[in-house]
């Protein structure tokens, strides 16, 4: 007699990580650009610049957006990007990522 063995359904997940990663690496770029133009000293280390207080324009947030999308998937809407930029780089990844994430969700659900 057989034993019929099912298969575990595949679990797939926000991949958070690299989403962090991409988006933190360009924020990074574009927070050092405009400290640089305004005369803003930053701090030397990843995390202190992630919290300094340097405005970031939000078009060139929605910009960066192109570079996420492979990563997740999904076409990211400038609607994403909160009207007026952010504060720092802390504040974009605080709204931005709950965002994209429910965007791939959606996407998600879409396609069962």
């Amino acid at each position: 007699m057989a034993t019929i063995v099912a298969e575990k359904p595949t679990v797939e997940h926000f991949p958070r990580v690299e989403v962090l990663a991409a988006l933190t690496s360009e924020l990074i770029n574009l927070a050092q650009a405009e400290a640089e133009t305004r005369g803003i000293a930053l701090p030397s280390d990843t995390a202190g610049i992630r919290k300094a207080a340097v405005p970031i324009d939000s078009l060139s947030v929605v910009d960066i957006l192109c570079l996420v999308e492979p990563v997740v998937a999904v076409e990211l809407r400038e609607s994403i990007v909160r009207t007026g930029g952010y504060a720092s780089i802390e504040d974009a990844l605080e709204h931005l990522v709950p965002r994209i994430e429910r965007a791939w969700v959606r996407k998600k659900e879409q396609e069962k």
